[in-house]
């Protein structure tokens, strides 16, 4: 089932051809420990840049461009929604019809494009800056970025309610917060690496994902009455930014 659920997971929040049909994405949407997993995949090859002897700015450059080759722009299209939805005067009708638009806004472009040189300046940390990081732990906090983030969705799927019928109803309409335990326990390998790699920074970056959901799924219940597929992808990319800079930060400060 797991297994299943995993390819079912890559298939839809990855560009991976990894196959996969109706059975794939149906048992996916009731398995949302199926997130963090996916998470392991994308925080790994994302990573590898950082292990080359390369420039900094080089290393750093790689790791964006691999985090989009693997995942799409899929996510960031979320986040560009949230930013046009955030900024519109009305109600929650007014700010979902937004949501559905195909056009991106000056919000949705300011949204994705602060938090794309967030995310930029948190790789080039990552990639050692200044010497203050090292390459273990920038591995290792990168990996706990993408695992937090992905804990962050499956946090949104099963504890919101759906904001309107759509891609994201079919995944917040199936799950519960029963679901959240599962999804604990498949967080608990970046946790037992924390002691021999970033100690705490890798921890602080894992709970990025999951404090983020929560700040988002509050927003989307004021304004939206729910939450929405738009609102899993940019908690998605905000987690991830979020995650990388309080992982270099905390592993700089400890």
């Amino acid at each position: 089932m797991v297994l299943t659920a995993l390819r079912g997971a890559l298939g839809f929040l990855t560009r991976l051809p990894v196959g996969g049909d109706e059975s794939n994405w149906d048992a996916f949407r009731r398995a949302p420990v199926a997130f963090p997993l996916v998470g392991y995949v994308v925080g790994a090859l994302a990573a590898l840049p950082l292990l080359l002897p390369l420039p900094i700015p080089t290393a750093a450059a790689l790791y964006l461009v691999t985090l989009y080759l693997v995942t799409g722009v899929t996510h960031a299209d979320g986040l560009a929604d949230l930013g046009d939805a955030a900024v519109v005067h009305g109600d929650a009708d007014r700010r979902l019809s937004v949501l559905k638009d195909s056009q991106t806004g000056v919000g949705g472009l300011l949204a994705f494009g602060l938090t794309l040189v967030v995310l930029a300046l948190g790789a080039f940390g990552l990639a050692g800056a200044g010497g203050r990081i090292g390459l273990t732990a920038a591995v290792a906090i990168a990996l706990a970025a993408e695992v937090g983030a992905k804990a962050g969705m499956a946090t949104l799927v099963c504890l919101g309610t759906p904001a309107h019928e759509g891609l994201g109803s079919a995944l917040v309409g199936e799950n519960s917060p029963s679901g959240l335990l599962a999804v604990a326990v498949a967080c608990l390998p970046v946790v037992a690496l924390a002691p021999v790699t970033g100690g705490p920074a890798v921890v602080a970056a894992l709970c990025c994902g999951p404090v983020v959901a929560l700040l988002v799924r509050s927003w989307g219940r004021a304004r939206l009455g729910g939450v929405s597929g738009d609102l899993l992808g940019a908690t998605n990319e905000l987690a991830r930014a979020a995650a990388v800079h309080v992982g270099v930060v905390v592993w700089t400060l400890s």
